[in-house]
């Protein structure tokens, strides 16, 4: 086997382990995003392209793994990858390639840019399932989760620092107060990291693939729209219009609340890990959503 390796190489195991799925490997690419704690190579054979992808803890490779054994077969073909295999011991993932580009990559229309949030609503309906296939362990799961994000809020204050001021503390306790105190919200089983940097779409088609599974796991259902809130819909509310027609229905009053407490949460974790990874633009992001919300402006 001749392998040419771009940055990070594919350790022989899991080349190994590969080549006995898809047969011989031509070329290996590492396509691992810089702030991303998995590794990923994309791999070509005579079989096409496959992408391996390890998990850096259990936690994750088992949150993956359910998503793509139990939600996935829900969804549109090619509207995410595949699992063609697994190894436990390396907590590794063999995946499909599916078609498009990335959304970053695409200079779209308005009219484009709804109808691709009018499809992502549409997967993300179909990928949360039906609450009431959720067993009673998911649903416990599910309301830890939110508590989580409430214990939580404290910790990333402690870690922002002065960068998170006075008034801005403020916002983000009276918020973290008010999901404590809000009833149970609808779950499902989500995402995780529900944006556009995990989205692929096919302009020609008018077709949308999702990647980035790994945080998959029962949560709230208003959780997977909280980084879209906070990131395209606050520049273009037209998109939470067409995400929430494609997603089929609107969100309750409770999951407004909880919108906008998440939100304040999600900001002061961006900002603490954005200054321990000293990255700048997700620093940027959380002090965007505070100000919106010191403001009074809705996410």
């Amino acid at each position: 086997m001749t392998v040419h390796t771009v940055q990070a190489p594919l350790p022989p195991a899991l080349a190994a382990w590969a080549e006995g799925v898809v047969g011989p490997v031509r070329s290996v690419r590492d396509v691992s995003r810089p702030d991303a704690a998995s590794r990923v190579w994309e791999l070509s054979s005579d079989t096409g392209r496959t992408f391996l992808k390890v998990a850096p803890t259990p936690a994750f490779y088992a949150r993956e793994t359910r998503a793509y054994r139990e939600a996935a077969p829900a969804l549109e073909r090619d509207s995410v990858p595949r699992l063609l295999e697994t190894d436990a011991q390396h907590r590794a993932l063999l995946l499909s390639a599916v078609p498009g580009r990335p959304v970053g990559a695409l200079a779209l229309t308005p009219g484009r840019r709804r109808a691709l949030h009018r499809r992502a609503g549409a997967w993300l309906r179909r990928f949360h399932g039906d609450a009431r296939d959720l067993t009673a362990r998911d649903r416990a799961e599910a309301a830890v989760e939110v508590e989580r994000a409430v214990l939580d809020a404290e910790a990333h204050l402690a870690r922002a620092g002065d960068l998170i001021g006075p008034a801005e503390r403020d916002v983000v306790r009276r918020h973290a107060a008010v999901l404590a105190l809000l009833g149970p919200l609808p779950a499902g089983f989500v995402h995780g990291d529900f944006r556009e940097r995990n989205w692929l779409y096919d302009t020609a088609a008018g077709a949308l693939a999702v990647v980035g599974l790994e945080r998959a796991r029962p949560h709230a259902a208003v959780f997977d729209v909280v980084r879209l809130a906070c990131g395209p819909w606050a520049r273009w509310p037209e998109l939470r219009t067409a995400f929430l027609d494609g997603f089929g229905r609107g969100l309750t009053g409770e999951e407004e609340a909880a919108l906008r407490c998440l939100s304040a949460l999600d900001a002061a974790s961006a900002i603490a890990l954005g200054l321990l990874h000293q990255d700048p633009q997700v620093v940027a992001r959380g002090r965007t959503t505070l100000a919106r919300l010191l403001e009074g402006n809705a996410v």
